[in-house]
């Protein structure tokens, strides 16, 4: 059913709104009886991925030689928007794995690599985890530890990985790693690693406040050998490999925020019209219609840019700065509108029998993950004083 929150598919293709209809409706029988048991037991659910692999949900941008769907960015877009109405922890694994561990190996790996481990993931057989943050280098990306010592036929990966989405669950994963330590970021290489591993592990699952469906762990290298045909692309290109595949990640969490800030409005929408304060509904109180209208002005704001970078990223165009832009302001309105559902809500809206309390929760990552709000700041400003 076309709603007044449906107006951006204007335009879009028949496939791309067919695509729309059935993420909507899986996630609605599928995702939408089982949010809470998901978040309270922390527990990954599996056996949605696999159906999510059967609809080929998880090859996304893949091209369909390797197994994937072929799609663009703009149906990524709306695929994650639609889950995360619903229940954005799952939102967070599916673009996690699409746009980083199996992205990264889409885009530069050679044919042999693409071959062995994309059908996997695309599928569904394989979760796809992607490892760059350590403990000591968040935001500071380019000051990674892991150290990776070129052997003969093998590197010896020494270090670790921290808030690792699919830490613990995943079989596939990408990692940077230093290979020349006097490169500094030029030094930094990127290699494919397999579950099983001598001395590749997972270490702790991480509790979290919210997006508690999504696996979170760190990763633990010791002396695991790695062969040299698992180097991604040649020495020194981890780091710029990197910065790429977190261009297109950005198009995701400003599509997952779009989608967290709409759940949230609709839902308060929905209250608003069924709770009665004064004898009238709270609809009708014009407090309640301001929020109500800046909440949905902000958000259709930010899924106009969002889908701004995804046009501009399927039509091969530099958009590194609209992403940042996608993606910072959409993570902002997110948690905005959050807030100010859990308002409209008042005292229900803070606990879990309501929605909102969980969209609450949930939305604090996008404002931190996949680079902060002021490392988006610095990013866009260094690309508006280029010239």
């Amino acid at each position: 059913m076309q709603t007044a929150q449906d107006a951006y598919l204007i335009g879009l293709t028949e496939n791309q709104i067919i695509i729309r209809d059935t993420i909507r409706e899986f996630a609605s029988e599928k995702i939408q009886p089982r949010i809470m048991e998901y978040d309270e037991s922390q527990k990954f659910p599996v056996e949605i991925f696999k159906e999510l692999g059967s609809l080929g949900f998880l090859g996304i941008v893949v091209d369909e030689e390797y197994g994937g769907s072929g799609l663009g960015y703009i149906e990524f877009a709306i695929i994650i928007e639609e889950l995360a109405k619903v229940d954005p922890s799952i939102a967070l694994s599916v673009a996690a794995h699409n746009g980083l561990c199996t992205n990264h190996i889409f885009r530069f790996a050679n044919q042999d690599q693409k071959k062995k481990y994309l059908p996997d993931l695309a599928s569904g057989n394989k979760i796809g985890a992607w490892g760059l943050t350590e403990s000591s280098s968040g935001s500071d990306a380019g000051g990674l530890k892991s150290f990776a010592e070129k052997k003969e036929g093998y590197y010896l990966l020494n270090g670790g990985k921290t808030f690792i989405t699919h830490g613990s669950v995943g079989e596939t994963a990408v990692v940077m790693a230093i290979t020349d330590k006097q490169k500094g970021s030029k030094g930094i290489s990127a290699f494919i690693l397999e579950k099983g591993m001598e001395g590749f592990s997972a270490g702790k699952k991480e509790n979290k406040l919210g997006m508690r469906a999504s696996d979170t762990s760190q990763l633990i290298f010791e002396n695991c050998k790695v062969p040299k045909e698992n180097l991604i692309g040649n020495e020194g290109e981890g780091f710029v490999q990197a910065l790429k595949i977190l261009e297109g990640g950005r198009i995701s969490i400003a599509a997952l925020s779009v989608g967290l800030a709409q759940g949230a409005l609709n839902a308060a929408l929905k209250y608003s019209k069924e709770r009665f304060q004064f004898g009238k509904s709270l609809s009708e109180f014009q407090a309640i219609q301001f929020k109500l209208a800046d909440m949905q002005t902000q958000i259709d704001a930010a899924r106009m840019l969002t889908f701004r970078s995804a046009f501009m990223k399927d039509s091969g165009k530099p958009n590194f700065k609209e992403a940042a832009m996608a993606k910072l302001y959409a993570s902002e309105v997110a948690e905005k509108t959050a807030s100010e559902a859990v308002q409209i809500f008042g005292g229900y809206g803070y606990i879990k029998d309501f929605p909102v309390e969980k969209f609450y929760r949930d939305v604090k990552l996008l404002t931190i993950g996949e680079g902060t709000s002021e490392i988006q700041r610095l990013v866009i400003a260094k690309e508006l004083l280029k010239d």
